[in-house]
C-alpha cells in the first residue's frame, strides 16, 4: 500500500487537472479524482505496465467522467460557466461572448486527440509534459500539435489531418 500512497502523491494533481479540464467543476473533479484512485487500488493487479502510470490513471478518470455523463444525461458545461472578464460596454460584451462560443464550437469540432489536448492545455492548465503523459505521447508532440491547433483555430477552421 505504500506504493499506492506514493502513486497518489505523484499523480493526484495530474488526474485532478485532467478531470477539471473535462468537467470544469472543481468539486466534481475532486470527487472523480478520489474515485479514480479508489478504482486504481481495486484494479492494481490488472495494471500490466504497458503504459505509464499517469496514462493508466487518466484512462480510469476518463471512463469515470464518461460514466458520470451517461448517468446524469447532461453535457459538459459550456462557456457560460467560464469566468468572464468585464467588458466596457454591453455590445462589446455580447460580441466577446459570441466569440467565445464560436471558439468553443471550433475546439469541439477538432478531431481526437487534438480536441482533448486543447482542453487540457487551455482549460486544465496542464503542462505539455503532463499532456504528453496523459495522452501517451511525447512532450514535443503535445507542443507541436497544440501550436498547429492554435493556428488552425485562429484561421477559424478545422482540419482532420
Amino acid at each position: 500500500m505504500d506504493n499506492m500512497d506514493s502513486i497518489y502523491r505523484s499523480y493526484a494533481q495530474t488526474v485532478y487537472k485532467f478531470l477539471l479540464a473535462q468537467c470544469r467543476d472543481p468539486d466534481l473533479a475532486e470527487e472523480l479524482t478520489q474515485e479514480t484512485f479508489y478504482q486504481a487500488v481495486r484494479s492494481i493487479g490488472r495494471f500490466d505496465g504497458s503504459c505509464k502510470v499517469s496514462t493508466w490513471l487518466c484512462q480510469i478518470a476518463k471512463h469515470l467522467w464518461y460514466q458520470h455523463l451517461r448517468k446524469h444525461r447532461r453535457e459538459a458545461p459550456l462557456a457560460e460557466e467560464l469566468p468572464e472578464t468585464p467588458a466596457p460596454s454591453a455590445e462589446e460584451g455580447l460580441l466577446a461572448q459570441e466569440d467565445r462560443l464560436d471558439l468553443l464550437r471550433l475546439i469541439h469540432a477538432l478531431p481526437e486527440p487534438q480536441r482533448e489536448l486543447v482542453y487540457l492545455r487551455a482549460f486544465g492548465g496542464l503542462s505539455f509534459r503532463e499532456i504528453g503523459d496523459v495522452l501517451g505521447r511525447t512532450e514535443v508532440w503535445a507542443r507541436v500539435t497544440f501550436y498547429r491547433c492554435k493556428e488552425l483555430l485562429q484561421k477559424g477552421g478545422t482540419n482532420h489531418e
